[in-house]
């Protein structure tokens, strides 16, 4: 008799425990899967596992090692869960909100978390390329529309004032010349020269590793070219 009521007493937790796990809507299930998880700069990034392996409350996530060294609150997230037409939220075990993500665009959610700032968590197969790290960017080139216009040389490190190191090499255009560029730095997706004077940068888009596109356009192209 006794065994009985062993047996049904543990049979009932195991539905009470079920029971506080929420059904996997339409909106939840098309998370399953892998997701990058950073801050809005992305030079904080690692992997987001959603799984459909219950726990109380919710799902599981797992996180890539790397991950709670970059994000410490991590460690203490116990699951996921989504209702359908509500936000994201990963939870604690007592069930606390540790963040809430909504939705900002097909593949894409943010979550400003007191503490720990923006997150953004993107699909990993639709993600974006990580923008450049300074040290990738390091080295000579050239800016160049019909020809070349001048030579300069970008160096990782920080320079006064902000940003990094430029130095010009002789022989530039005049009219670059004046402009007296003197740092550089990476910013949105964007490299930027900056003078010495004023506070409007030369702005420039990758088109591949080795040629970045002047933005916005003018009459005449303009690019910076890997020498």
């Amino acid at each position: 008799m006794r065994i009985l009521v062993g047996a049904a007493l543990f049979l009932a937790s195991i539905v009470a425990g079920h029971a506080q796990t929420p059904p996997l809507g339409d909106q939840a299930t098309a998370l399953l899967g892998s997701w990058e998880f950073s801050n809005a700069n992305r030079d904080r990034r690692c992997t987001a596992i959603f799984t459909n392996a219950p726990v109380a409350g919710g799902y599981k996530v797992e996180f890539d090692p790397n991950c709670v060294n970059l994000f410490p609150f991590i460690q203490n997230i116990a699951g996921w869960r989504f209702p359908d037409s509500d936000n994201l939220f990963l939870f604690d075990a007592g069930g606390k909100t540790l963040a809430e993500f909504s939705e900002v665009e097909a593949g894409m959610f943010e979550a400003p978390t007191p503490g720990v700032g923006v997150l953004f968590l993107q699909n990993a197969a639709a993600a974006a390329p990580p923008p450049k790290r300074p040290e990738e960017v390091a080295g000579d080139w050239a800016i160049a529309g019909n020809a070349v216009l001048c030579e300069f040389s970008l160096n990782a490190a920080a320079a006064p004032g902000g940003g990094m190191r430029l130095t010009v090499k002789p022989g530039c255009r005049d009219d670059i010349a004046k402009l007296n560029f003197t740092r550089w730095r990476i910013e949105g997706g964007e490299l930027q020269l900056l003078p010495a004077q004023g506070t409007t940068p030369w702005r420039f888009v990758e088109s591949d590793s080795d040629n970045w596109r002047r933005i916005p356009e003018t009459s005449e192209p303009v690019n910076l070219v890997r020498r």
